[in-house]
C-alpha cells in the first residue's frame, strides 16, 4: 500500500524536534510526504530537513511558510523577501522536492488520481476580528493587546511595499495556476495558511488571526474541487470540515505545545487513501 502523509511546523531550531525529524520514516517505500512549511529560520536547517525526508520519501512536497521566509538576525544568508524564497525554492528544486514554482504533481496511489498543489500565498491581514474594518485598526489592535507575530519584524516582503501586496500578486498568479491545471483533476490542496477562515476561530487570542491566511482564498476547496486541504501554523493538530471538504492541520509545533499531548510526536497524517 502507497500512503500520502503529511507533517507540518516541525522547527528543528529545537533539539527535540530535530531528533522528531530524524526519526520520521514512511510506511513503504513509495509514500509521498507533503510539507506545508516552518521548517527552519535556518538555511542550512531547511537543507538538512529537506534532504533528510527526500532521501526517504518517493516525494516530498513543500510549500513555504513564515518561518522559512523569516530574515532571522543570526541567519549567514541575509535575503530578504522574494529573494529569500527564490533562493529556498532553488534548494528545495536541488534536492528533489516539489516546490510551489514546480508543475504539480498528480498522486496515481489509492483514492487518485488527484493533482497535489503545494501553494505560496501568504497573509493580507484581512482575518480581522469583528468590528474591526482596516489593515492599520487590526494591527494596533495586536499591539495594543501585545499579541504580535514576529512577522512584523523578521519577514520582509522586497521587492512589493507590503506583505498584502506580495499576497494579492501570489493568489492572483496561483488561483490562476489552478484553474489551468492539466485534466482539471480532484486536488489536494497544500499551503502553510488555512485557505478559511474558521480554522482560526479557536485561537486563543483572535488578534493574531491577521497572520494566519486571506479572505482571497476562501473558495478555492470548493472551486478546484478540493479532496482535502493540508495546512499547519496554528499548531492546532485536527481535523475538521468545511463545504464537505476535508481540512487537515498538521503541525507538530513546539516542544512546549507536543509534550502535554496524548499523541505520538512526529505521527505522520494519512491524507491518501481516506481512512
Amino acid at each position: 500500500m502507497t500512503f500520502l502523509l503529511a507533517i507540518s511546523d516541525v522547527h528543528v531550531g529545537y533539539p527535540e524536534n530535530r531528533e522528531i525529524v530524524e526519526r520520521i520514516r514512511p510506511r513503504s517505500e513509495t509514500d509521498w510526504l507533503l510539507l506545508p512549511g516552518d521548517v527552519s529560520e535556518k538555511v542550512a536547517d531547511f537543507e538538512w530537513v529537506l534532504g533528510t525526508l527526500a532521501s526517504r520519501f518517493a516525494r516530498v512536497v513543500w510549500a513555504p511558510g513564515n518561518h522559512d521566509l523569516w530574515t532571522h538576525p543570526s541567519e549567514t544568508l541575509q535575503l530578504r523577501g522574494v529573494e529569500r524564497y527564490d533562493h529556498l525554492v532553488k534548494v528545495a528544486r536541488d534536492l528533489g522536492v516539489v516546490t510551489p514554482e514546480d508543475p504539480y504533481p498528480t498522486w496515481e496511489g489509492p483514492d487518485g488520481p488527484v493533482t497535489v498543489a503545494p501553494l505560496m500565498v501568504l497573509y493580507d491581514y484581512s482575518y480581522r476580528v469583528p468590528g474591526v474594518t482596516t489593515k492599520e485598526a487590526a494591527l494596533k489592535l495586536a499591539y495594543d493587546k501585545g499579541v504580535v507575530c514576529t512577522d512584523e519584524m523578521v519577514l520582509h516582503p522586497d521587492p512589493y511595499d507590503g506583505i498584502d501586496e506580495w499576497c494579492a500578486a501570489r493568489a492572483e498568479e496561483t488561483e490562476r495556476r489552478l484553474a489551468e491545471r492539466p485534466g482539471r483533476l480532484p486536488t489536494v490542496l497544500v499551503n502553510h495558511y488555512p485557505l478559511v477562515r474558521d480554522p482560526t476561530f479557536v485561537l486563543r487570542h483572535p488578534e493574531f488571526a491577521i497572520w494566519c491566511g486571506t479572505d482571497r482564498t476562501a473558495d478555492w476547496h470548493i472551486r478546484f474541487g478540493a479532496v482535502a486541504m493540508v495546512y499547519g501554523h496554528l499548531h492546532i493538530p485536527r481535523t475538521t470540515w468545511h463545504d464537505g471538504v476535508r481540512f487537515e492541520e498538521v503541525s507538530l509545533g513546539y516542544p512546549r505545545e507536543w509534550r502535554p499531548r496524548s499523541t505520538t510526536p512526529g505521527e505522520l497524517r494519512q491524507i491518501l487513501p481516506v481512512i
